[in-house]
């Protein structure tokens, strides 16, 4: 029934979209010509209405080969939206080249703008309401997708609670097929072990089988692929050790042998990078002047509050697990554990101007020297002392992978209220969501939440 399904919600895509664009080219005719001044129509309308026909046939024919029309039920909605704009922008380049060529017709330049930026904002506006009105479908019930699960250990354990929980996924576990029955899942049906899968398959038909096996059950995997192949029944596979993978893992190629790297660092790529240090460059340069009278205001506060110097330097542990010397205004006195001590919001440590700049973070004014030297980003995970890194490394699992980029003045943890005396853990968790899914839109988001608290920007979960 999912397939039937799924080939109807595909057809009333690609319709839906046809007309979407179509439906664009009487609009942007309007706005241009009787909204906006100076509208008078060289080309009659027909000619408009003959391109949008034309732009819709190319536009349908582009996105399905960029995969618009297959199930996106498990991919993100951002993920999606990329390639519809990827396809679009293809499109508009495609139809303006066209038009270049058949100079006979001269089409207004604004009525195709204002055509381009109304199909794309109409086909992303119906993507986005679309799942969300199948993820409430889905939580009732409806639209489900059965599924057979390979395994009774802690991945398959994993799994069962994830798609229970995340009923909008529209999962429905059918039953299991594993060695033994699985302690704990008496609700659930047992099929059966493994080597009547391929009985199981042909009798139960479902939409997908998912196999979660684990390592001591791996010997079986070239028998459940099979099985799968031979009833022609799709199958996905959860990794046993896929709790030290991303959520988006990297394949390679040597020779024809599928290559898996672990960890996707977008930041590894070299463009990416350069991209990031460009921005923090420029940005940082410019903020250095803008808040220079602000600086020179805490430094004087500094030298006036207390004994000791204005700048605070302390070693911390940076990109590549290498130290460097963090700047500061110094906002508490000096004292003997200011290299291992931990900073908490209430601290007799502080001066009572020291409590008022780090109130409004203006301690971390001079970090913008770091930035631009190098040593830190604008955005990323905060740095922390070699002392504690020292600790958490054997305490925090995956804590060190944070050193794999730059660290930052502000970060994803940051601007989720994980600062000063809050879990570790936690903040790791938000630290490598940002490593392994940064964007320089992330790095904006990040930056205007920072200036806002956080709280007019709503901040995701790690999902």
């Amino acid at each position: 029934m999912i397939k039937e399904n799924q080939r109807l919600i595909n057809q009333l895509n690609v319709v839906s979209d046809g007309l979407i664009i179509l439906l664009m080219m009487p609009v942007a005719f309007w706005l241009r010509f009787f909204v906006m001044p100076d509208g008078r129509v060289s080309v009659p309308f027909p000619a408009y209405m003959l391109l949008a026909l034309v732009m819709s046939l190319l536009c349908l024919f582009t996105y399905a080969a960029f995969g618009m029309y297959q199930s996106f039920r498990r991919v993100p909605v951002m993920k999606e939206l990329r390639r519809l704009w990827l396809a679009s922008l293809l499109d508009m380049a495609l139809g303006l080249s066209g038009l270049f060529v058949v100079r006979s017709i001269d089409f207004s330049r604004w009525t195709m703008a204002l055509f381009f930026v109304l199909s794309v904002g109409g086909l992303s506006a119906k993507r986005v309401l679309g799942r969300a009105f199948m993820r409430g479908m889905r939580a009732k019930g409806y639209n489900q997708k059965h599924v057979i699960v390979l395994g009774c250990g802690n991945t398959a354990d994993k799994y069962l609670r994830i798609v229970e929980k995340e009923r909008y996924l529209g999962y429905h576990v059918a039953g299991y097929v594993a060695p033994a029955p699985m302690e704990g899942q008496g609700q659930l049906r047992y099929f059966g072990t493994y080597d009547r899968l391929e009985e199981i398959l042909d009798e139960q038909r479902p939409d997908e089988v998912v196999c979660a096996v684990e390592p001591e059950d791996y010997k079986y995997t070239p028998m459940l692929i099979a099985a799968c192949e031979k009833t022609g029944t799709k199958l996905a596979i959860i990794p046993f050790y896929s709790d030290y993978m991303t959520s988006s893992p990297q394949f390679d190629n040597i020779g024809g042998v599928p290559l898996l790297n672990i960890r996707r660092i977008p930041l590894d790529n070299w463009g990416n990078a350069f991209v990031k240090r460009v921005a923090d460059v420029v940005f940082s340069g410019l903020l250095l002047l803008l808040t220079s009278p602000i600086m020179l205001v805490c430094a004087i506060g500094v030298k006036l509050s207390s004994p000791g110097p204005v700048i605070f330097r302390q070693e911390r542990m940076g990109r590549g697990k290498r130290t460097f010397c963090m700047y500061k205004f110094r906002s508490m006195r000096i004292n003997d554990a200011q290299n291992t001590g931990w900073s908490r919001n209430e601290d007799e440590r502080k001066t009572g101007f020291g409590a008022f700049i780090r109130k409004f973070s203006l301690d971390e004014l001079p970090q913008l020297f770091n930035v631009f030297k190098g040593d830190m980003s604008l955005v990323g995970p905060r740095p922390e002392l070699p002392y504690y890194v020292e600790r958490f490394k054997e305490e925090v699992p995956l804590y060190m992978v944070k050193h794999q980029v730059r660290p930052g003045i502000t970060g994803w943890a940051q601007v989720n209220g994980l600062r000063g005396d809050t879990s570790i853990k936690t903040r790791i968790e938000y630290d490598l969501y940002y490593i392994e899914h940064w964007t320089a839109l992330l790095d904006i988001k990040i930056l205007i939440m920072t200036i806002f608290g956080g709280k007019f920007i709503n901040g995701e979960s790690l999902k």
